[in-house]
């Protein structure tokens, strides 16, 4: 497996290598080694979240506060989705920027979204079966969230809004001005 730092060098594109032959094609899709290698710290996964949507779904941006933070490991087992990560760590040199990663079931790419980071995606593909692994367990009374059409963020969600389906919870999300946000200063790895 391979590793590239994104335009916000803690969130990590994850690029596997894929054998493939007549038969179809094999792949190692997480080692825990090597990717607390590149890291440099250790992420400690501890569950696995599963959705299918259909194309304009927008799910995000999403996070969880202390005292249960989570890093995220995702990828795209069918269809294909435009990824965000928000940096809402403030004093970080990129806080409040985005990084948006094409992840989609051919290019089998993953993306690692470490803790302060909110996330979401939208669905570019007729339908999208979205994996991802979490590092703490979900604890909704710490469940938070930022408006994913904040024009301060300015992400480019490549559909148009009349495209876009959201549920109820992710239509009242605040703006970024108004989010709460981790303090970069924080080792959110000893929480």
């Amino acid at each position: 497996m391979e590793f590239e730092r994104t335009a916000i060098p803690d969130v990590v594109i994850c690029k596997p290598k894929v054998f493939g032959d007549h038969r179809g094609y094999f792949m190692e899709s997480f080692r825990a080694d090597r990717l607390e290698a590149f890291l440099g710290y250790t992420v400690n996964f501890c569950q696995d979240n599963e959705s299918s949507s259909a194309y304009g779904v927008l799910r995000g941006l999403h996070y969880q506060l202390p005292p249960y933070p989570q890093s995220k490991l995702v990828r795209v087992l069918e269809g294909a989705v435009i990824d965000v990560a928000v940096d809402m760590r403030k004093g970080s040199p990129s806080f409040g920027k985005s990084v948006a990663v094409a992840l989609s079931a051919d290019n089998k790419q993953q993306l690692f979204i470490p803790r302060g980071f909110a996330h979401g995606f939208v669905v570019l593909s007729e339908t999208a079966r979205f994996f991802y692994k979490c590092d703490n367990y979900y604890a909704p009374e710490v469940d938070s969230g930022v408006a994913f059409n904040d024009p301060e963020l300015g992400i480019d969600w490549k559909l148009e809004a009349d495209q876009l389906l959201l549920s109820d919870k992710d239509t009242k999300q605040p703006a970024f001005a108004e989010a709460t946000y981790f303090d970069y200063n924080q080792n959110l790895y000893d929480l």
